[in-house]
C-alpha cells in the first residue's frame, strides 16, 4: 500500500507506534536506519533527520560530515516482529546534503534516476529475486561455527530439512509486511535455503531484497541460529546465489528482451565488480551452477543468463552471476542501463551456448570470454569503462576498489 505522508502522521497515531526507524543503506549495500519517536516525524518529512555521514564506511570523512535523511512515505511497513503494542515502522529514505542536493552515494536514488531514465525512453523494467543463503550453528559467544543446521540436499523435505519451519516463519512474515514470496525450498548446500520473490517493479524489488535479508537474519536468531548470505560460506560446497530475473516492457509493446539479454553480455564484465563485490565472490564463479562465461542459452544453468521455460507474461532472463553481497540499487541499476544500451544499440544476440559448460572441452570454450578472474581484475574492467563511468559516481567507484575486496 502506498501512504502519503499525512497518511503516515495519522497511521502512526491511531496504530500506537512509538518509534519510526528511518533506513538507508551504504554503498555496499548493508542497511542502516535512525530510529525517531513520533513527535519528531513532521519535521523529518519537512526538512529531514540529520546523522553523521562520516561514521558510515564510504560517506567521506569528517570535512562535510552532515546528512539529511528524508522518509519516504510510500515505503511505510511494520515490523511485525517487534512488541504489538508500542510497534515499530520502518520507511526507507533518501539522503541529501544539508544544502538539498542529492547526496551521490545514495544508492536508492541513482536507481530511482535509472527508472526514470528508462520510463523517458518508454521501458518499465521488472524484476524478481532470488536469493540463496546457510544457516548456522553459533558458539556459545554467538559467533559462526560454520557448522551447518541440518545435511539436507537440493528439495528434501522434513525432518531431514530443518529449515522447513524458518523458511515458512519468514514467508508469513514476509506476508505480513506486504512482500509476496513466490517458492522457498532447501538448496543443495547443507543447511543451505532460497526463497524467490514474485516480480515487482525495480525499486521495489530492490526494497524486498534489503528487507528480506533483515528478516531472514533476524527469524534465525530467534532461532538461535545465524544466516550467512556469503558467496562462499563452505570451501568444498555450493555458494550463495542473487539470480536475477529481468523483464521489459516497451510502449508499443514490441519484445525487446533479445536486447536487454544483448546489452547484459557487452557490458557482463564492466559492472561485475559491483554485482560480486568481494573477494569471496571469485571462489563462487565457475562452479557449482555458478557461471564463469559470458554465454546465454535456453533453460541451460551453465550460462550467465538463461531463459527460463515460461511464456507471455513470465518471459524473462535471469542472470545467474550475482552473489546476495552486491547492493541490489547499485546492482538493478546497472542491469537498466546495460538493457537499454542493448535496446538504443539494437544489440544481436550472438549464438546461444547449447550445452553444459561446466563439461565442455577447452576449445569449445575457447570462443567465449570468461567474466573478471577475481575482485582486482573486475575493478579495473570497471576503471576502465566509459559505460560504468557514465552511470556510477566517481565516489562511488573509488570507494568499491578501493575498500570493498576486502569486506567479507
Amino acid at each position: 500500500m502506498k501512504y502519503s505522508e499525512q497518511e503516515v502522521l495519522q497511521y502512526i497515531q491511531e496504530e500506537d507506534v512509538k518509534f519510526i526507524r528511518l533506513a538507508f543503506c551504504d554503498v555496499f549495500g548493508r542497511q542502516k536506519n535512525i530510529a525517531v519517536m513520533p513527535e519528531e516525524l513532521p519535521r523529518a518529512f519537512e526538512y529531514g533527520i540529520s546523522f553523521d555521514g562520516s561514521a558510515i564506511t564510504g560517506f567521506g570523512d569528517e570535512t562535510h560530515s552532515d546528512l539529511l535523511l528524508h522518509p519516504d512515505p510510500d515505503t511505510l511497513m511494520l515490523l511485525p516482529w517487534r512488541p504489538e503494542h508500542g510497534k515499530v515502522v520502518r520507511m526507507f529514505s533518501v539522503i541529501t546534503y544539508p544544502d538539498g542536493r542529492p547526496f551521490e552515494c545514495d544508492t536508492r536514488s541513482l536507481l530511482k534516476k535509472a527508472v526514470g531514465y528508462a520510463k523517458e525512453a518508454g521501458y518499465r523494467f521488472f524484476f524478481g529475486a532470488e536469493q540463496e543463503f546457510y544457516l548456522f550453528y553459533p558458539d556459545e559467544n554467538g559467533e559462526n561455527t560454520k557448522i551447518p543446521y541440518d545435511k539436507a540436499g537440493y528439495m528434501d523435505i522434513a525432518p531431514d530439512d530443518k529449515g522447513e519451519n524458518i523458511r515458512r516463519e519468514i514467508c508469513l512474515t514476509l506476508e505480513q509486511m506486504g512482500i509476496q514470496p513466490e517458492s522457498s525450498h532447501h538448496e543443495e548446500g547443507p543447511g543451505q535455503n532460497e526463497i524467490d520473490f514474485r516480480y515487482s517493479d525495480a525499486l521495489t524489488a530492490a526494497d524486498n531484497a534489503m528487507t528480506f535479508q533483515t528478516i531472514v537474519k533476524t527469524s534465525a536468531a530467534r532461532n538461535g541460529l545465524l544466516a550467512d548470505f556469503g558467496p562462499k560460506p563452505l570451501e568444498q560446497k555450493p555458494g550463495n546465489g542473487f539470480h536475477i530475473n529481468i523483464s521489459v516492457k516497451s510502449a508499443d509493446g514490441s519484445d525487446k528482451l533479445p536486447y536487454v539479454i544483448a546489452g547484459l553480455l557487452n557490458k557482463a564484465g564492466e559492472i561485475t565488480a559491483f554485482l560480486n563485490p568481494v573477494s569471496d565472490s571469485y571462489r563462487r564463479l565457475g562452479r557449482n551452477k555458478a557461471p564463469r562465461y559470458i554465454s546465454w542459452s535456453r533453460e541451460n544453468r551453465s550460462q550467465l543468463i538463461r531463459l527460463p521455460a515460461a511464456v507471455g507474461e513470465y518471459r524473462r532472463a535471469e542472470l545467474r552471476s550475482p552473489d546476495p553481497k552486491a547492493n541490489p540499487y547499485l546492482a538493478f541499476a546497472l542491469i537498466i542501463y546495460a538493457g537499454l544500451y542493448g535496446i538504443q544499440h539494437k544489440l544481436e544476440l550472438p549464438e546461444p551456448a547449447d550445452f553444459n559448460l561446466y563439461k565442455a572441452a577447452a576449445e569449445s570454450l575457447a570462443g567465449f570470454p570468461q567474466l573478471p578472474k577475481d575482485f582486482d581484475s573486475a575493478c579495473q574492467a570497471a576503471a576502465g569503462s566509459s559505460f560504468v563511468k557514465a552511470y556510477v559516481p566517481g565516489a562511488i567507484l573509488d570507494i568499491y576498489c578501493s575498500s570493498m575486496g576486502s569486506l567479507q
